[in-house]
């Protein structure tokens, strides 16, 4: 007897959960992306040139792709060369080092490395939305290292950092 209770119970409570499961619908957006798919299709984004005085070819492509990428795995918009109903264009301005710490010998510990991006935004379905402005992003290594050594590494932090910025600041409403 006692058996046969808790398998109508182990029953009722799964046809419940099942019930409860098909009739509600929850729907998170993870991303942050508050897009109206309905106005806006495509969007433009096009290729950022290098303008600082120290250049490392490398950081354009880097750039450039990590951009285009986070608009693409997150985003339902359909890329395009021209006529995008969003517009991302702009420049790499800076690429500076800076001394940061200095030990008890009067030698630099670590080093400050800085990557700036400006960015214009064009909202064409709805140009209140437009802005220029500048985003940066920053990192540091130890200073017995040479630069060349942890370039790749830090330009790639920078920029994830940088093109996640550019996210939310155009198609994300926080």
């Amino acid at each position: 007897m006692h058996k046969k209770y808790i398998n109508k119970v182990w029953i009722v409570a799964v046809v419940a959960v099942a019930m409860i499961c098909t009739a509600c619908a929850i729907s998170y957006k993870f991303n942050g992306a508050s897009i109206d798919y309905e106005k806006t299709k495509t969007i433009q984004i096009d290729p950022f040139p290098i303008r600082s005085a120290y250049v490392w070819a490398p950081m354009q492509a880097i750039f450039n792709n990590k951009l285009t990428d986070i608009f693409a795995q997150q985003t339902k918009l359909r890329q395009v060369k021209r006529g995008g109903d969003l517009v991302i264009a702009g420049e790499i301005t800076g690429f500076d080092q800076f001394n940061k710490g200095v030990s008890s010998d009067g030698y630099s510990q670590l080093v400050q490395l800085k990557m700036t991006v400006n960015v214009r935004f064009t909202n064409n379905k709805n140009h209140v939305e437009d802005f220029e402005r500048q985003f940066s992003a920053t990192t540091e290594y130890d200073a017995t290292q040479q630069l060349i050594n942890v370039q790749e590494e830090l330009v790639t932090q920078m920029t994830k950092d940088i093109t996640d910025q550019i996210f939310n600041a155009t198609v994300a409403n926080w």
